[in-house]
């Protein structure tokens, strides 16, 4: 959370932020609790939403795309250009998509920030963020930034990111690959009540993933069960290969219950997680083995 620590200090104390409803816990807890910013949290899949939210103190829109957990689909260059247009920076959380599919400061984002604890480490191995502009005056400030609250990764760190980063394009493959075919998988099994992936032709994002992701949609998987919270329970204390875990984009799957776990922070609330939502980090394992763990699990 460094990144988007060294992205909000960029904020007044008056400046408002926009935020995706949908989005990570961690996120929204970092907001409220840190920084206590003013923000608002609104669906930045509809354009409309973003505009009737917009006040004359909003200064940033921070997008997630696809969003965590939901992995709802942004409009990212409807979204920056309208932040452009009026004085705002349009920050993206890339984190799931990664820079081998989708490249936002292309698309006309501000910043881009990524966790590389995930996809770019690729081995659940390390702890870090980095952030990304291509706007010089932003860079001398998050610069700054880094240099005075001395939160920069050791030697090894980068070590460990570097070798991710050079197996990312092979390990995204098979990931995209994998995640389409468990996201098919759930689609049809009678437990599960609605499955979200954008590379799912009938996922309400998919055209617009399409345009702005380039080789794939990713290896998150959401789906929520027909037996809610007790089915949801269940089916992540029964797999075997997917290991339950917060974290997410390593070589092995990892199966995470949002609403006890990554986004815990927002029970009661009206961000809360679907109690009954599941979300999966699908490996490159072999996909056959992937879905006969989860036929195993949900079999009962």
């Amino acid at each position: 959370m460094a990144a988007v620590d060294s992205v909000l200090r960029q904020l007044g104390p008056d400046d408002h932020v926009l935020v995706n409803a949908d989005g990570y816990g961690g996120t929204h807890r970092l907001l409220s609790q840190v920084h206590r910013a003013s923000f608002t949290a609104v669906d930045l899949s509809d354009l409309g939403a973003v505009a009737g939210a917009w006040t004359d103190r909003t200064r940033l829109v921070w997008a997630e795309s696809p969003t965590n957990p939901g992995l709802q689909v942004v409009d990212i260059a409807a979204l920056a250009a309208l932040a452009r247009e009026r004085q705002a920076w349009c920050a993206v959380d890339n984190t799931f998509a990664t820079p081998w599919l989708q490249r936002p400061l292309e698309l006309g984002a501000h910043l881009v920030v990524h966790s590389t604890s995930k996809y770019l480490g690729g081995h659940s191995d390390v702890i870090g963020g980095f952030v990304a502009t291509d706007d010089d005056d932003l860079a001398a400030a998050i610069r700054l930034v880094r240099n005075a609250a001395g939160s920069v990764p050791g030697p090894f760190d980068c070590f460990l990111v570097l070798r991710g980063v050079k197996t990312l394009a092979l390990r995204m493959d098979r990931h995209c690959t994998n995640a389409l075919a468990v996201a098919g998988y759930l689609r049809s099994h009678p437990a599960v009540r609605s499955v979200s992936y954008p590379g799912l032709a009938d996922h309400p994002g998919h055209a617009l993933a399409a345009r702005q992701m380039t080789g794939g949609f990713g290896g998150m998987v959401s789906c929520v069960l027909r037996g809610g919270e007790a089915a949801a329970a269940d089916l992540v204390a029964r797999t075997r290969l997917f290991t339950l875990g917060e974290s997410l984009g390593g070589a092995e799957s990892l199966i995470g219950y949002p609403a006890r776990m990554s986004h815990a922070s927002l029970a009661g609330t009206p961000l809360a997680a679907d109690p009954g939502l599941v979300r999966l980090s699908v490996g490159i394992e072999d996909v056959d083995d992937l879905i006969a763990d989860l036929a195993h699990a949900l079999g009962r």
